[in-house]
């Protein structure tokens, strides 16, 4: 019995080894690698080489020869020689190779990728087909291949000669022999109607958690649809290959003419025009030669990291369509300096400069990489569908993360191999050991700025800040989390100036109405002090910061004393609001009086209505157990806020309106380069006080000298505008920010250079109101520039900016300022 188990043992392993064959394509005469060679198993496997000329045959079956084929050159025929695993194929051109690409004196490529353009529509699923769902199996691990790796041990002795090798190649190939680094399943059922396609996950699991991480399982890698006329992986659009415009991006060469499904296709190569390194897409369409349909793509982006997006369709002879089956990503170490990490710093690749990782020896870690595979079944399509909360992009069913054993069998294309099912063994042992999953929502909730203590997460902003007015801001605030209850919050805090000597305070209860769109409802007293006119939309989440440099320089506050009720919820699709009620009393704490039809105002009461709203309509969510997640970061961005006095309502003294709204674009590009656009306006409307205008967030001190006025920058500030120096009740502000790639001048410093520029414009209406304050109007614009150099050591940065146009002071050192900044990098 013994040895009949060990006789089935080795038979198993035997029906899992895979022959494999490896080897590079190139040009017999340049030497020169050939991209997208086909290569041709006589088992019947059919492969091609990649962008670098590369390619490696995977068969149950033992291979004896193999073919290359590249159109324009002689077809060859390599046979397997034993004890050679890697093959150098040189290919000859034809002769008459312009004779065989050149058809009418235009390249056939061209002619080919116009018609597949001009037939987009009719061969897109989702124009073509009323309704669709199917089903979907994924499988994403982060893994080395072990036979890739060198397994000496530390030191090996020849003839009294010691050569010293690094055991870490030998204990990573020893980890990664029988087991993935990371690993994690879902099943999904996608749907599509009315133009709108969700995805519902019906399970999932995560190797190391028992609640999976949300954002990882949303990480959108490639595009869903090939048709779309931007193509996107890795979080990043490209113009489709077969777009509109495509033909003035890129160019195309008919490489061969290949069979997939039964059905001849045309095999088509595409790369950027750009001839910049990591400058845009490239890779291959099969393109079926009756209908001009897309049958298969693969694209690729080579450079910082070498991603490649594979698309597998099967063909429906009844609708004559190729339907999406499967789906491939995979990214792997390229050449940067930097370190890059992805997935949160699940698979993280050290940075090497690009001719020091050629001349260094590979270490295993360089061996790394992501996959991620999808196979669709169950399609239907034409069928009545009626999708459930279709303003939802992806969402988790509760019991998504609880599924046993026998629902993953069922879904599985293949059964899990040893390494992966050792992989959710060691990891969820260590996970529970190390308490990964414990320490990661701790990091979470820490970088969101909130310490967890128990049932309570403290509010680390509370603790301690500086500004004029108050000295050092003394504090201590907390919210009860999700320990406490799920249900109800109680949120407060209570602080203390040293300079002021008073205490501030704050006390809420909240109840939560709505699960779904995450609705609470709630009340708050709050005893406080603010910056005068400065400018607060109530939706925005302060961010946490270490230190807040801009109100460090402020002086002038005002005391209000709030009562208010208010509702949080996110019921409008794509949208958070808050809508509030509150009465406001309010103490300027300067030298200041509101003149109001003769009647001087020192102190004044405020009842208002008030809603405050952020629109992210181009921004895909997740809707999980715990919450909703903006998951597809996408711009523009807007935030709109209303406020309404009520008149006679509770003693309010004064009749105004304020409008204000905000727009936000950001662009990232693959080199790491990012453009900023801000745009902000606000409109008040009626008798309103100084201490709730427009100041349009002024940060420089008035000092005689350029080196007395250094402070530290803020983000969005005007860096050359002295505090108190204009007021508005109407202003338009727009900034322009582009920040280069980090530029290496020593190994430690590499600054990153950011270009801005800021304008300003505004008017004050009934400016005779307002009594004891020194101030001008916008109404001739406010104009600067400057220059930043972030991060150039440990975080810290300079920055210079200089003021222009009609508002410049007439000595030139007083339109300068020179501020510091400090950018703490979390790795995000």
């Amino acid at each position: 019995m013994k040895h009949l188990c060990l006789l089935l043992f080795f038979f198993t392993l035997s029906l899992q080894a895979q022959f494999q064959v490896n080897g590079i394509v190139k040009d017999i005469s340049t030497n020169k690698p050939l991209p997208f060679a086909t290569i041709a198993g006589n088992d019947g496997t059919n492969t091609i080489s990649d962008v670098d000329g590369k390619f490696i045959i995977l068969s149950k079956m033992t291979i004896t020869a193999f073919e290359v084929s590249y159109i324009g050159f002689t077809k060859i025929r390599i046979s397997i020689e034993k004890g050679k695993s890697y093959y150098v194929v040189a290919l000859s051109q034809k002769a008459n190779d312009l004779n065989e690409i050149i058809i009418s004196n235009e390249n056939p490529a061209l002619a080919i990728i116009r018609k597949t353009i001009a037939q987009k529509d009719n061969n897109n699923p989702q124009k073509k087909l009323k309704t669709f769902e199917f089903k979907s199996y994924n499988k994403l691990i982060v893994t080395a291949n072990p036979d890739s790796i060198s397994g000496k041990i530390d030191s090996v002795f020849v003839e009294k000669t010691t050569t010293k090798i690094d055991s870490s190649n030998y204990k990573f190939k020893e980890i990664i022999s029988k087991q993935h680094l990371f690993q994690t399943e879902k099943v999904s059922q996608y749907q599509f109607n009315n133009a709108k396609l969700k995805e519902t996950i019906l399970g999932t699991k995560m190797a190391g958690f028992k609640q999976p991480l949300y954002e990882i399982i949303a990480f959108n890698l490639q595009s869903f649809s090939v048709y779309d006329a931007s193509y996107e992986l890795f979080e990043t659009k490209y113009n489709s290959p077969i777009a509109k415009d495509a033909l003035k991006d890129y160019n195309y060469k008919l490489l061969d003419s290949v069979t997939i499904d039964g059905r001849k296709t045309f095999m088509i190569y595409f790369k950027n025009k750009k001839k910049r390194k990591a400058s845009g897409l490239e890779g291959v369409l099969y393109i079926d030669q009756n209908n001009y349909a897309v049958a298969k793509a693969i694209m690729r982006i080579k450079g910082v990291l070498d991603i490649s997006g594979i698309h597998e369709f099967q063909y429906l002879p009844k609708e004559q369509l190729w339907f999406p089956s499967n789906k491939t990503f995979k990214i792997v170490k390229g050449k940067n300096d930097d370190d890059l990490k992805i997935l949160g710093g699940t698979i993280q690749f050290d940075g090497d400069v690009e001719k020091d990782f050629k001349a260094r020896k590979k270490e295993a870690s360089d061996y790394i990489y992501l996959l991620s595979q999808s196979n669709n079944f169950d399609i239907q399509y034409n069928i009545p569908i009626q999708i459930k909360k279709a303003a939802i992009y992806i969402e988790i069913k509760d019991d998504a993360i609880n599924k046993p054993e026998s629902f993953w069998n069922t879904y599985r294309k293949d059964s899990l191999d040893i390494r992966s099912q050792k992989t959710y063994l060691a990891l969820d042992s260590i996970s529970i050991k190390k308490r990964i999953e414990s320490r990661i929502t701790f990091g979470k909730k820490v970088i969101n700025g909130y310490l967890p203590v128990g049932f309570v997460d403290l509010d680390l902003r509370k603790i301690i800040s500086y500004n004029n007015y108050e000295g050092f801001r003394l504090g201590l605030g907390g919210i009860t989390n999700e320990k406490f209850s799920k249900k109800y919050k109680l949120e407060g805090y209570s602080a203390y100036g040293t300079k002021d000597g008073i205490f501030k305070y704050s006390f809420g209860a909240g109840t939560r109405v709505g699960k779904f769109s995450n609705s609470w409802i709630g009340v708050s007293y709050t005893d406080d002090v603010r910056e005068i006119a400065s400018t607060v939309f109530a939706i925005d989440k302060r961010a946490f910061k270490i230190y807040d440099p801009r109100p460090i320089n402020i002086s002038t506050f005002y005391n209000y004393v709030s009562w208010k009720t208010f509702i949080e919820t996110k019921i409008i699709p794509k949208t958070e609001s808050i809508w509030e009620l509150s009465r406001t009393q309010v103490e300027p704490k300067f030298d200041y009086v509101y003149n109001l039809n003769g009647q001087l105002y020192r102190n004044f009461t405020m009842t208002t209505a008030m809603v405050s709203l952020r629109w992210n309509p181009f921004s895909d969510y997740m809707q999980t157990p715990t919450g909703r997640i903006e998951v597809e970061k996408r711009f523009p961005k807007f935030t709109f806020q209303y406020t309404q006095s009520l008149p006679k309502i509770a003693q309010n003294d004064f009749e105004f309106s304020k409008i204000d709204f905000k727009t936000e674009y950001e662009k990232k590009y693959l080199n790491g380069q990012k453009t900023n656009l801000l745009f902000e306006a606000g409109y008040a409307i009626g008798d309103i006080p100084i201490t709730h205008l427009y100041n349009t967030s002024p940060n420089n001190i008035t000092k005689e000298t350029i080196i007395q006025r250094v402070t530290f920058g803020g983000k969005n500030s005007f860096e050359t505008m002295f505090f108190n120096e204009f007021f508005s009740n109407k202003y338009a502000f727009f900034q322009f920010k582009h920040g280069f790639s980090r530029i290496s001048i020593f190994k430690k410093i590499k600054p990153s250079f950011v270009l801005v520029s800021r304008m300003a414009w505004g008017n004050l209406d009934k400016p005779e109101q307002h009594v004891g304050i020194n101030y001008k109007t916008l109404n001739k614009g406010f104009f600067e520039s400057g220059v930043e150099l972030n991060q150039i050591y440990k975080g810290l940065g300079l920055s210079g900016f200089y003021r222009y146009g009609p508002n410049q002071l007439p000595k030139f050192q007083d339109n300068i300022a020179i501020k510091i900044s400090f950018v703490l990098n979390l790795g995000l």
